[in-house]
């Protein structure tokens, strides 16, 4: 037996019945690698289309890839699903142990129908799926608790991952997020909403398999290589030292770095809330996902006082990366990194996307400041920048609901925008929240024309720097040409699933010895072919759901606010635009 043997068993879970079937499915792991490939497949053949995206017929599909389990940095899961924040493609990828237990479980993908009459937690092992009461963990106030009561219960052996929602999936706010391992998330467009639609708190997963290869010796030599140059790459050492963080001081330095609702690309409190500030001042240990050497999660030990009492503390630890002190740092205007911090726990308590959260509390801080939105619609919290005590309560509102306006934010800032006033400066594309870069049209065309609106579709903003390092202009047509085949690549790695991360380190060369390891004898030309059609089947999907790239509302903020790369206007990204969605 190879190990993508196991990884061609599908387990079709079925909340409304509480049954499970687990199917061969070889043809669609020979087409497709796993991951977003086989996602993409497995969400068209089972999501009708106009699916209400919070309805029972809107599915959650979890796909692994064939180098899970055997090499380092294959650890991501991709999570499949209609989005209730945009209305067409969900896609979000997690970290954490996820990918490595469905893996070692058996499965190479999970696909979860229906809807629960009562909330349900799933514990998934080699088995099936068993299917455990959750009324007790509803309406549970903190998912950390959800998290130390599933440890509790299911202690499970092996490689075993927990996923769960907060108050925010319950509610179904349209950017919830899933919470694994705890310092780890589907983050992006909503799954946390559509678990929450079907009642399904939670779901277990024990894998206890083994992977066996054919060629001992040539796996080990295959996994030397990469672990030394995963180890030893000035980029991987970069990650582990500093993390992501690092990029705070280099992009506020080129005025990159969004403030205040992008209305600067430089924040006078960026050296405090940078990397390196807080590695040095707060950073409690490190931490990495399963089968990954190069621990780039950095966790945050933070004391807070109990009232009256001088000499108790509590202490929180908080995974932080550059786009948490993004969304809840410079946008916010936050320079205070304990309130940072406490903004950033409280979006985890609830279960929200922090980009989302961090940028629709910018908006709505705009919107009070200019008028268009009054003390009485934020419940009489005064939003301001520079102040965390109001957000953090704001973050509780959210989830609450307590008036038409947190009703309207819940749904995010474009939704919020177009009942309020304030499109221009409500900073989503394709509805979905920008991330933190502000280095020229690149990065907002990558954001705009991407498959899931996300920085990591593709670098844009790689393109802007190096641009504006040069002194050279940008053209919509080289633009669009490089993010196309830049989206390309990332498919075939996503659909390994390789760590975004590593993708230095997986070039073609090296990404097809591994393949050869694992029973996969794919040649440059199926990458290239596996690429491009999973872009094509992802955009494709999209515009069945009414997606248009030439309806694409472009925030006028992004053009007013000057970037690295230098001005750009509305013209250029929209040329850029007919040029992407052309060569797709």
């Amino acid at each position: 037996m190879l190990p993508n043997d196991l990884l061609k068993r599908v387990l079709y879970v079925d909340l409304t019945r509480r049954k499970f079937e687990v199917r061969e499915r070889p043809d669609l792991f020979d087409e497709s690698l796993g991951g977003t490939g086989a996602g993409i497949r497995l969400l068209e053949e089972e999501c009708p289309a106009g699916a209400d995206p919070l309805g029972p017929e809107n599915p959650i599909i979890f796909t692994v890839g064939p180098l899970v389990g055997l090499y380092p940095l294959a650890s991501k899961t991709v999570a499949m699903f209609k989005s209730p924040h945009t209305g067409n493609l969900g896609e979000s990828h997690a970290g954490g142990r996820s990918a490595v237990s469905i893996r070692l479980a058996g499965y190479g993908a999970v696909v979860i129908r229906g809807a629960s009459a009562g909330p349900v937690y799933l514990v998934i092992d080699e088995h099936g799926a068993q299917f455990r009461d959750a009324s007790a963990l509803w309406g549970t106030r903190s998912s950390y608790t959800t998290g130390s009561v599933l440890r509790t219960r299911e202690g499970g052996s092996g490689a075993r991952s927990i996923m769960r929602i907060g108050r925010a999936g319950e509610q179904q706010v349209s950017y919830a997020c899933v919470i694994t391992e705890t310092y780890r998330h589907f983050g992006r467009l909503g799954l946390g909403a559509v678990f929450g639609s079907k009642q399904l708190k939670a779901i277990v997963v024990e894998g206890q398999r083994s992977l066996p290869v054919a060629d001992r010796k040539a796996f080990r030599a295959t996994y030397d290589a990469i672990f030394k140059a995963a180890t030893q790459s000035p980029l991987m050492k970069k990650y582990h030292e500093l993390g992501t963080p690092i990029n705070v001081i280099p992009l506020d330095a080129i005025g990159g770095l969004p403030t205040r609702n992008l209305q600067a690309g430089r924040f006078e409190g960026a050296e405090a809330i940078s990397g390196e500030a807080l590695a040095a001042n707060y950073l409690g240990r490190r931490v990495a996902c399963a089968h990954c050497p190069v621990a780039c999660v950095h966790l945050a030990a933070l004391r807070i006082p109990y009232p009256n009492d001088p000499y108790f503390y509590k202490t929180l630890m908080l995974g932080y990366d550059h786009e948490p002190i993004f969304a809840t740092g410079s946008m916010l205007g936050l320079a205070d990194v304990p309130g940072m911090l406490q903004v950033m726990d409280e979006i985890e308590v609830q279960g929200l996307d922090v980009m989302s959260a961090g940028v629709a509390l910018a908006w709505a801080t705009e919107a009070l400041e200019r008028g268009l939105i009054t003390p009485a619609d934020t419940d009489g919290l005064p939003l301001a920048f520079g102040d965390a005590a109001p957000y953090i309560e704001a973050v509780k509102r959210i989830v609450a609901q307590p008036t038409d306006f947190y009703r309207a934010l819940a749904r995010g800032a474009e939704h919020a925008a177009t009942v309020y006033g304030g499109l221009d400066f409500a900073l989503t594309f394709g509805g979905n929240e920008m991330p933190g870069y502000h280095t020229g049209p690149a990065c907002h065309v990558g954001w705009l024309a991407g498959a899931r609106h996300s920085h990591l579709d593709n670098a844009g903003y790689s393109l802007d720097q190096a641009a504006a390092k040069k002194g050279q202009a940008l053209t919509p047509e080289g633009v669009a040409e490089s993010l196309v085949t830049e989206e390309r690549w990332r498919q075939v790695l996503t659909s390994l699933v390789v760590c975004l991360f590593a993708r230095g380190v997986y070039d073609r060369e090296t990404t097809l010895s591994a393949l050869a390891v694992a029973g996969f004898n794919w040649t440059a030309a199926d990458l290239d072919r596996l690429g491009a059609e999973t872009l094509q089947r992802k955009v494709a999907f999209k515009q069945r759901e009414g997606f248009d790239f030439g309806a694409l509302r472009i925030p006028a903020r992004i053009t007013e606010t000057p970037a690295p790369a230098g001005p750009f206007d509305e013209a250029f990204v929209r040329a850029a635009l007919a040029e992407y969605a052309q060569r797709v």
